[in-house]
């Protein structure tokens, strides 16, 4: 089943063949968690997010549009479920972010002095506004391309372009600023 598309699994969905949406599920459940992780710093709150993402794909379904294409729609209901939950619990949102912890998680081989330029990229993204942030996420960390970006904000591809260059140029600064 690897073969077939994304696009191909959810039109067979839209005829109420779910078999592909378990693929769909493998194929995108680390990257979505990912995402939501590298916004929230939360990991329970990434899986619950994730899994919320694959609950409503599977019950919104009939809202995606045969023929156009999967990524930017699924990151697109991310970014729904994301700022969706933060509207719902803002009065319980804490603005500090803790870092710390993260740049371990990821590599145990790696050496001191890179884990510590780690710990402070992220701490430099943690800052930005969640905007920035969302944009550097999607382009850099995901490996969406700008098109595909563009679709996921409804903008056109110099408007990433410019969010990207804009977002790169504070996350330097604010890096920067650490050392």
């Amino acid at each position: 089943m690897n073969s077939l598309s994304d696009e191909f699994l959810m039109a067979e969905a839209l005829d109420d063949k779910l078999d592909g949406l378990g693929e769909l599920f493998e194929r995108y459940n680390v990257n979505l968690f990912n995402f939501f992780l590298r916004l929230s710093h939360d990991h329970d709150l990434s899986h619950d997010l994730t899994q919320n993402v694959f609950f409503r794909l599977l019950k919104y379904r009939k809202s995606y549009k045969r023929g156009s294409r999967f990524k930017p729609w699924i990151y697109q209901m991310a970014r729904n479920i994301y700022y969706d939950h933060y509207r719902k619990h803002v009065e319980k949102r804490d603005e500090f972010v803790n870092v710390s912890g993260l740049a371990e998680a990821w590599s145990d081989e790696e050496d001191l002095l890179k884990r510590e330029q780690i710990h402070l990229l992220e701490k430099a993204m943690s800052l930005l506004s969640i905007e920035k942030r969302e944009v550097l996420i999607m382009s850099r960390y995901q490996g969406m391309k700008y098109e595909e970006v563009a679709e996921v904000l409804d903008c056109t591809v110099s408007a990433v372009k410019v969010k990207v260059h804009r977002a790169m140029k504070e996350l330097k600064e604010l890096y920067f600023k650490q050392v």
